[in-house]
């Protein structure tokens, strides 16, 4: 799918995430609107995958370890037919599979890992990557990070084996929006120099602006091409990408959109990103 496409996709989703968020009142609205251009390029262009076998043996793996972001990726399995649309009206109905974070994979296909204690879900990505190795299949595995999540040691802690052991069939994507629950990503803890931090541990590293899809395309063809090392993505994006009064605002980490912001945000993202 061309850029053209791909746009149209996310502004679609973004759509549904607003009216989703605001209908069942579920934060972290910024979270998912930051990432969603992320995983329209992995799941429309990137991933091998097919939703008639989510179980197949040789699928590319996706662990969305920022496992706030579950409602974007909710509405992306949707969108790829995983699961009908439909499904997602029980959106944080209590009993539904739809809450504030991916639910054991077993419950919902598509999902490849129940995610949201930070930091978890990368090495659990690892180690679908070495099931790769261990099993002689050729699949890809992909795991979605925040910034703030590169707080935790397990990120470092894989990272280290990963490079040790020449995992080049995993990539891990940093959704660098500069933002964490409690304020700047930057100011929390001194993450800066992230990409030199990356290439200390032995990774081969990659910056781009994570809602440019030609930029991500070119970024995981190469990855995909790199061997005898894993590939990180640092992908700069913008928290509440799309709404001019969301953006770059931590507010929306937390606030869900009352009947007036909803209008005014579905109003702006008829025409544009």
């Amino acid at each position: 799918m061309n850029s053209d496409g791909l746009e149209a996709v996310s502004l679609r989703l973004r759509r549904r995430i607003l009216e989703t968020s605001h209908a069942a009142r579920i934060p972290h609205l910024g979270s998912c609107l930051s990432c969603v251009d992320l995983l329209v390029c992995l799941y429309w262009d990137i991933l091998e995958i097919d939703s008639s076998r989510p179980d197949a043996p040789d699928r590319d793996r996706f662990v969305l370890s920022k496992g706030h972001a579950a409602p974007a990726l909710f509405q992306v399995l949707a969108e790829r037919d995983f699961y009908p649309k439909e499904r997602l009206a029980a959106f944080g109905v209590n009993g539904s599979v739809f809450h504030e974070h991916p639910p054991a994979p077993a419950h919902l296909p598509g999902v490849e890992a129940a995610t949201g204690s930070l930091g978890h879900g990368m090495p659990m990505a690892l180690g679908m990557a070495l099931a790769a190795r261990m099993t002689g299949r050729s699949y890809r595995c992909y795991a979605l990070i925040s910034d703030g999540e590169c707080n935790e040691g397990t990120i470092w802690e894989a990272a280290m084996l990963a490079a040790a052991q020449a995992v080049d069939n995993l990539c891990v994507v940093v959704d660098f929006n500069g933002w964490q629950a409690t304020g700047r990503s930057r100011e929390v803890m001194r993450i800066d120099p992230l990409e030199d931090k990356w290439e200390a541990f032995g990774w081969h590293v990659v910056m781009i602006d994570g809602h440019d899809f030609s930029a991500m395309a070119g970024a995981f063809e190469a990855c995909a091409a790199t061997r005898g090392q894993p590939s990180v993505v640092i992908a700069h994006t913008v928290k509440g990408k799309g709404v001019s009064f969301m953006e770059d605002d931590n507010n929306w980490h937390y606030r869900t959109p009352n009947e007036d912001e909803l209008r005014l945000a579905l109003e702006e993202l008829k025409d544009h990103r």
